[in-house]
């Protein structure tokens, strides 16, 4: 069996963020571009937020945050999307994932399909699903 390019603590800081982000979601709250850099020296990283712009030029933002954050050795981004299904179909709202970790050969993306914006104990959500490989931004 082939060794998972992502370590423990990529897992740990992704999901972490991911959860943060579904909370907010389940709680009626506009989740807007999320990023967080770890320096891997036992700090609490901090998350980030960007909303002040569109999505582009937020993303933008906490992209360049993340390339400007020195010593980072990995980091998370999260933002409010949709994603269309594989066979086609109505677009549905997802939260999509950019994280990476330095040394790996490229980030990677993921996204969890969700429903029942607001809905608290009625929100629901699918597992993280992989979608591609994207810039390492450490």
């Amino acid at each position: 069996m082939a060794e998972s390019p992502i370590s423990p603590e990529l897992d740990a800081l992704s999901c972490d963020l991911l959860g943060q982000a579904l909370d907010a979601l389940a709680a009626g709250v506009e989740v807007p571009v999320l990023a967080v850099a770890d320096l891997g020296d036992g700090s609490v990283p901090e998350v980030t937020s960007f909303a002040d712009d569109s999505l582009d030029l937020c993303l933008d933002a906490a992209r360049a945050y993340v390339r400007g954050c020195k010593g980072a050795v990995r980091y998370a981004i999260v933002y409010d999307g949709d994603v269309a299904p594989e066979g086609g179909g109505a677009y549905q709202a997802a939260l999509i994932l950019e994280f990476g970790e330095k040394g790996s050969p490229s980030g990677y993306s993921g996204y969890v399909l969700y429903q029942g914006f607001g809905s608290q104990d009625d929100f629901a959500w699918t597992d993280p699903e992989p979608a591609g490989t994207c810039e390492l931004l450490v």
